[in-house]
């Protein structure tokens, strides 16, 4: 991933045009020197702790949503163009952008798909709530922007009934809407608004004591959007009570220093990774690459990928519906993996320096979607299923 900035080490960047940009990136944003090497040297900076001081020489600004970036940060700065690797962005400033003309992007639907491959890891992860849903249980979905439509898009290719919730939009644009309570009876809720405390409908502690206690003791929650959607000590104090929900988070209210007590009350709990596999973060670095050159009006970035697609994975005997969807969901991503890690994480490190140390660390996940599968025999359903999950046309192994 490093190929571009090891080619433009040995000349000078922007050799051949009149470009020499100064790029300063998020340390967890990949292949930013592939993609933008050609424009000029790429800097690294953890984005928790970016300062001013350090923006006197930039001209491009790639973040993620760990940097809050305002006037706070920029004033007095050279900074053309911001770029966020995320779908969400409430920690930028657009007003504020806009005032100084300074060009912005951001990469919506860029880690959509991994979102939704965490959101089936945890259902397959907890009890037979994988089983449930298959066999006519019901999922809500609060939040129907890229992240929310893509989980329902999988819900529906995967025949899972699903409710809807979110009143900024016309019922008649949401399939299946829903109101909140109706959505928190469900089976399974799954939590992806877009954080605001705009009124009528702030998403800001949109569950608090009396939705949390509206949800079965059996259902499973799970937020993967931000963590002040749920109030969090009125969470740890309906989880205390042990009336449930059994309870997934990846966001956390006051990260990087979260909560231990609501970690170890939660059925799983990781570091705001959802949207952090591979594929999706290359995305992001690309999309904001292309934004770059379009709105500075530079060269565009390359168009190969810094790295190859994932490994194909191989069915054995006869495996179908629930037991395969969880067979080839856990092939990819083992959510029980990063609970451990956050954990461990945890007791070895103050709060904030772990979780931030494995955002940091992150391995390179891979997604299911896109991969190629073979089965041992692909009988119809088998082969409906896999291509359900977004994956590559199944190929017949030669195995009996």
């Amino acid at each position: 991933m490093s190929r571009g900035l090891g080619r433009y080490d040995e000349s000078p960047a922007g050799a051949g045009t009149a470009v020499s940009l100064q790029i300063l990136a998020d340390e967890n944003i990949p292949a930013v020197e592939h993609y933008l090497g050609h424009l000029g040297p790429v800097r690294r900076a953890a984005g928790r702790a970016l300062e001013p001081h350090q923006l006197r020489d930039v001209d491009v600004l790639l973040v993620r949503s760990v940097t809050r970036v305002d006037k706070a940060l920029l004033a007095g700065s050279p900074v053309r163009f911001v770029g966020t690797a995320t779908s969400g962005l409430d920690h930028i400033d657009r007003a504020y952008l806009a005032e100084r003309g300074i060009a912005f992007a951001y990469a919506p639907g860029s880690n959509a798909n991994s979102v939704v491959e965490y959101v089936l890891a945890a259902i397959a992860a907890v009890g037979d709530k994988l089983e449930q849903l298959l066999d006519g249980g019901v999922a809500g979905i609060v939040g129907y922007g890229h992240i929310g439509k893509a989980v329902a898009t999988r819900f529906a290719a995967l025949g899972i009934r699903y409710r809807i919730h979110d009143p900024w939009l016309p019922a008649n644009a949401i399939p299946n809407a829903a109101t909140l309570d109706a959505v928190l009876d469900c089976d399974v809720v799954s939590l992806h608004p877009e954080l605001t405390r705009r009124q009528p409908w702030p998403s800001y502690h949109l569950l608090g004591t009396d939705e949390l206690r509206r949800l079965r003791p059996d259902a499973l929650l799970v937020n993967a959007s931000r963590g002040p959607v749920i109030d969090n000590p009125a969470l740890r104090k309906q989880l205390d009570r042990g009336c449930g929900p059994l309870t997934v988070l990846d966001v956390w209210e006051g990260e990087p220093a979260i909560d231990r007590e609501l970690l170890e009350r939660v059925t799983l709990g990781t570091a705001h990774i959802a949207g952090y596999s591979l594929d999706g973060k290359l995305l992001a670095t690309r999309m904001l690459s292309e934004a770059v050159a379009a709105k500075l009006a530079l060269p565009p970035p390359p168009g190969d990928s810094p790295v190859a697609g994932a490994p194909p994975l191989a069915v054995s005997g006869t495996p179908g519906g629930a037991q395969l969807l969880r067979y080839l969901v856990q092939a990819r991503y083992d959510i029980r993996l990063d609970d451990r890690l956050l954990q461990q994480a945890l007791r070895e490190h103050s709060a904030g320096t772990g979780f931030d140390a494995l955002r940091k660390s992150y391995r390179d996940r891979r997604e299911l979607a896109g991969s190629a599968v073979t089965l041992a025999s692909p009988a119809p359903t088998r082969t409906a299923l896999v291509a359900a999950l977004g994956c590559l046309p199944v190929q017949r192994t030669t195995t009996p």
